[in-house]
């Protein structure tokens, strides 16, 4: 993507299910564990680069025994400040106790993060300041281990306002209102809860409190308490926790918006964000790394058994195809045969643009994430030119000459590099006043591939949001080339409206489909249905979010997604650009019939999976016209 889009959280979890020193003999160290864990975060450092932090836990360790560590970064590169910590504690021992430090018995008893259960979260800041305050894994401590909760997610909830009310109306005092205090006050709310009920029913038994302690950790109902913690989350997430007895899980939302994926054997469990993570670290097969599913979660309890148990009911399946399009990792094969897909199908779209004139087009795409989709793209291009090959022989008959026979079979698309993207540039981007001059060299291009006022540039991205770096750098770059014609393909159709479940993707007015649309209803002489569209908005701001309409949809309504198109294009070109400049997007249609399992479209539909998106896309509409700075939820 030439935008960089904040967006969707990681998370590892992993449980070793034999004692360490099965480990040291297996693999030579009793730090398999963590060395697990290390891989898994840097695996999925792209899902989040603003924080890091870490939890590992001790299982049955004695009273007076710190069992839960947690370390939280910050810093620049938060993943490897986080494990610096870890593994200098480990060195610094190995220094102090060369005798000890290799017996797992000794490093349980004495170091931290050295015990069973491990979970790491990877932060991309959508709410709060970026500190360290704000970085997953947060905790709830309690004397009893069976009560304190440590929890790291990838997940974001509409009603957070709604769930803040209830907390308090069970006579909590909430030392904050995000979502990440509410879940994990919700959560601790029902286990405290199930911790009283499962004490009350030993105690009429009869048992000592000591025996009791001993009754709950192992009965303790996970399922039980997610089922009625989550009773009313509206949003998207996927949410990894971690009880202080051992007990931990990993629960997804019903419509199976955020990912997660797992690995279990009889030596460990795996959880990640992405299937491809686990397969790389674990070295296993595509087949033996599970998804959990809508709605489930998979729970480890303290004894080892694994289990993946339905705790809300499944909704249809809305999972977030702009997963698919731009943020998980390309080597996942479903998600790489599916960017394939998205380019393969805009073939007869843009061989249409060109006139099918293969002599005078170069075919480029905007690094990185984009080269999947080019991939596609130059195959569907093929596909198309060998039909067209096949008719033009078929057209000459018998009476075809071995030159005409040549010319036809040497017609090939013309695929060079063409963008080259400086990424250190990015770093130095730090102030508006500068912030134009920087973002305009970004890229940079290969000069003498392209024929002067001749040729034209069809150049793939895998997505285009706010248009900024394509007005400011791209184009005003591909203009130096002197191409007749440019025309950049986005591999996502237009992104309309804004997303609440995850990404930073909140505020209408940064869409350029959005600005588009509000510029054509003014030219067009309908002004007046963005007045209207307000209107409708205030008056449902009383109302119940399950009973809101997105009425946004009515501001694209009038026009086709060519005519939005259009004005984009002509909004983006800058103003000294000499060439022609066309854009074109993906279709829904072509969306779904190349992700036809992610169904979760409502950035480019308006069609939100929850009730809580209405809310929030009426709720940014208002800002909008109010002009109120800020997200709308």
């Amino acid at each position: 993507m030439s935008e960089q889009i904040k967006h969707e959280c990681g998370i590892a979890l992993i449980r070793l299910l034999k004692p360490l020193e099965y480990y040291r003999l297996k693999y030579g160290t009793w730090q398999y564990g963590v060395n697990k864990l290390y891989l898994l975060m840097e695996k999925q450092h792209n899902r989040g680069q603003d924080g890091a932090g870490t939890i590992g836990l001790k299982i049955n360790v004695p009273p007076g025994q710190e069992y839960m560590f947690r370390h939280r970064s910050v810093d620049a590169n938060p993943i490897r400040d986080v494990f610096a910590n870890i593994y200098k504690e480990f060195n610094n021992a190995a220094v102090q106790y060369p005798q000890s430090f290799h017996d797992p018995v000794w490093a349980k008893e004495n170091l931290p993060f050295a015990g069973e259960v491990y979970m790491g979260h990877l932060r991309y800041g959508t709410f709060g300041r970026n500190s360290v305050e704000y970085t997953h894994p947060v905790m709830r401590l309690n004397n009893w281990r069976s009560r304190s909760l440590a929890l790291a997610g990838n997940f974001n909830l509409t009603n957070v306002d709604e769930l803040f009310d209830l907390l308090v109306g069970l006579g909590q005092h909430p030392k904050g209102s995000t979502d990440t205090v509410t879940i994990l006050e919700k959560i601790g709310h029902f286990i405290d809860e199930e911790n009283e009920l499962l004490f009350r029913q030993y105690k009429n038994k009869g048992f000592s409190n000591k025996e009791i302690t001993n009754q709950i950790e192992e009965k303790l109902d996970l399922r039980k308490v997610l089922d009625r913690a989550s009773r009313d989350w509206d949003g998207g997430y996927t949410i990894g926790g971690v009880l202080g007895h051992g007990d931990a899980f990993v629960f997804r939302d019903p419509w199976g918006i955020r990912p997660a994926f797992y690995y279990a054997d009889d030596e460990i469990v795996v959880v990640a964000s992405e299937r491809p993570v686990i397969q790389t670290v674990m070295n296993v097969g595509w087949k033996q790394v599970n998804e959990i599913e809508p709605g489930n979660a998979l729970i480890i309890k303290a004894n080892g058994l694994v289990s993946h148990e339905q705790v809300r009911t499944p909704q249809t399946r809305k999972s977030c195809s702009f997963e698919r399009i731009y943020f998980s990792r390309g080597s996942d094969r479903d998600i790489y045969l599916e960017r394939k897909k998205l380019g393969f199908l805009l073939a007869p779209t843009i061989l249409q643009k060109i006139d099918h004139d293969l002599k005078n087009t170069v075919f480029s795409y905007i690094p990185n994430t984009a080269e999947t989709a080019f991939l596609g793209m130059m195959e569907g291009i093929r596909d198309e030119q060998t039909k067209w090959k096949r008719e033009k022989i078929r057209e000459l008959g018998a009476s075809i000459t071995d030159v005409q026979l040549d010319e036809i079979i040497a017609v090939q698309p013309r695929m060079e590099k063409i963008a080259i993207k400086d990424v250190k540039m990015r770093t130095f981007i730090a102030d508006d006043s500068s912030r134009d001059d920087l973002v305009g060299h970004v890229y940079d291009v290969t000069y003498g591939i392209v024929e002067n006022q001749k040729d034209t540039l069809v150049v793939l991205d895998d997505s285009i949001v706010r248009g900024t770096t394509l007005k400011q750098s791209i184009l005003k770059i591909l203009d130096r080339l002197k191409p007749k014609k440019i025309i950049i393909i986005s591999s996502a159709p237009q992104i309309r409206y804004p997303d609440c479940y995850g990404i930073d993707m909140a505020v209408l007015v940064k869409f350029v489909a959005f600005e588009a649309a509000i510029a054509l209803l003014n030219e067009t002489g309908q002004a007046k249905i963005i007045n209207s569209v307000y209107r409708k908005c205030k008056q449902q701001q009383t109302l119940r979010k399950e009973e809101m309409v997105n009425y946004v949809k009515e501001i694209y309504k009038p026009f086709t997604p060519e005519q939005i198109s259009a004005k984009i294009a002509e909004l983006l070109k800058p103003a000294e650009c000499k060439a022609e400049v066309e854009i074109v997007y993906q279709s829904v249609e072509n969306l779904h019939l190349a992700c036809p399992n992610d169904l979760g479209d409502w950035y480019f539909t308006g069609d939100y999976p929850t009730p809580g998106g209405n809310k929030v896309v009426n709720t940014a509409f208002i800002n909008f016209i109010e002009g109120i700075k800020g997200r709308a939820y």
